[in-house]
């Protein structure tokens, strides 16, 4: 019963206010609203649905702990100024960016009441969105049948000790979902070792897998615990398993059936107690047929089986997923996060996302940078707008410039870190991918 009359409070937090607002007050309190007064330097610690702050020239001195407040409320705010004080720049600057409306003093009651409504509105939507989602991360997030699906069954499999295959394109969670597994299970207060088994050169993965003596080889000056040991009591995660050398697969099927290794250079047995997890987005059974995985190595592995869906099977999901990175690039970028436009999120319910979720986090990422209006649009996020029916202009060659800079900018998105796998998804060697790139000026 407390519950539920709490949940119909409707808290208002007033920050520096002065004598002019008693009036509104007043009148705010007859009208049910639960008011607190208090100092900015006091506000952080406050709850609130609605905050007014009396903002003044000195608070722009202040930014990062007014932006702190803002973000970690979970309220929509009202700034109130002095009359003169929004033809600043600055101020106007800083209203507009994190703000949900602004007031300029004397009060214009009717217009204040009818703002502190929508904005506890907005706050009420936003946070029972956020309630609904809090203990999901990132590609755990959606109500999608496949995503609902990926919950109930990382919630079973958690349980276990079996060695589990995760299975999906590139860019769809595997590991999250690895660490998930971890996370749940009895193993979670052990460490949690990822190695991504296309990463290691072939001559070091020997020593990184299982360890070494000093002395063992030219340049091992000391003792080297490998990453098999050190998730002893937790779980080891081998990511990309379809890229581990044949002869490694060998030693990795020895370990799996014994639990014990050797490190290199060394005579001593050691018992590892760890669960194994793997992922792979290649076809494993096409690599068994082709010689270049082995069949027994499959099968130690497969015991249990995850599939990750691509986000183009998701479809219902992008719009949560969206506003979910927003949000958490907006601390990484100082902004406050913004919404999208219906045509930005038309055009990423149009795309066919190769790159999966880890695209979406790149472009929703480039567009909190990029956005200058209230709303991330379209060309923000770096995607073709809605095709509609349009009059021919310009050369074959603008139509081939226009489509080739679409072209990088999108193998870019899906690979932001490395121009290798950017050349490879094009098609292209990595000279001329920079030549394409400082020809159209993207770098």
């Amino acid at each position: 019963m407390p519950n539920q009359v709490d949940a119909a409070v409707r808290r208002l937090l007033v920050v520096e206010s002065c004598s002019e607002w008693t009036c509104l007050l007043n009148s705010l309190t007859r009208a049910g609203w639960h008011i607190e007064s208090t100092s900015l330097d006091n506000a952080a610690s406050k709850r609130c649905d609605v905050g007014m702050i009396h903002l003044l020239d000195r608070h722009l001195q202040h930014r990062e702990k007014l932006k702190n407040l803002i973000r970690q409320s979970g309220a929509e705010w009202i700034a109130v100024v002095d009359a003169g004080v929004i033809d600043k720049p600055a101020m106007r600057a800083f209203i507009s960016e994190w703000f949900f409306d602004f007031h300029t003093l004397p009060f214009d009651f009717h217009r204040a009441e009818t703002t502190l409504g929508r904005a506890y509105g907005m706050s009420r939507m936003r946070n029972q969105s956020a309630h609904s989602t809090a203990h999901e991360k990132h590609e755990f997030i959606g109500s999608s049948q496949s995503a609902r699906t990926l919950r109930q069954l990382v919630s079973k499999l958690a349980a276990t000790d079996s060695p589990v295959l995760i299975r999906g394109e590139s860019g769809t969670g595997k590991e999250l979902v690895a660490r998930t597994l971890h996370e749940k299970s009895r193993r979670s207060g052990q460490p949690f070792i990822a190695v991504n088994c296309g990463a290691i050169p072939d001559q070091l993965i020997q020593s990184e897998m299982f360890g070494h003596e000093k002395g063992a080889f030219t340049g091992a000056h000391q003792r080297k615990i490998g990453r098999i040991e050190s998730a002893d009591g937790g779980t080891l995660f081998l990511d990309e398993i379809g890229d581990l050398p044949l002869e490694l697969q060998a030693n990795l099927l020895r370990f799996l059936q014994e639990m014990q290794i050797e490190r290199v250079g060394g005579n001593k047995t050691i018992e590892v107690n760890v669960r194994v997890l793997a992922a792979t987005h290649i076809d494993i059974e096409q690599a068994i047929k082709q010689g270049i995985f082995r069949e027994d190595l499959y099968y130690r592995l497969n015991v249990l089986e995850i599939h990750t869906s691509p986000l183009r099977e998701r479809s219902a999901d992008i719009a949560v997923l969206a506003q979910h990175f927003a949000k958490l690039y907006a601390v990484e970028i100082g902004r406050k996060a913004r919404p999208f436009s219906e045509q930005a999120l038309g055009a990423m319910s149009r795309y066919n996302w190769p790159g999966n979720v880890r695209e979406l986090a790149n472009r929703v990422r480039r567009g909190m940078a990029l956005a200058e209006g209230r709303e991330i649009e379209t060309a923000d996020l770096g995607l073709a707008p809605a095709p509609g029916i349009q009059l021919m202009s310009g050369k074959l060659e603008n139509y081939i410039l226009r489509a080739e800079r679409q072209a990088l900018s999108d193998a870019l998105a899906l690979h932001p870190d490395n121009m290798c796998r950017a050349a490879e998804a094009l098609g292209i060697s990595r000279p001329t991918l920079y030549r394409l790139l400082h020809r159209h000026q993207i770098l």
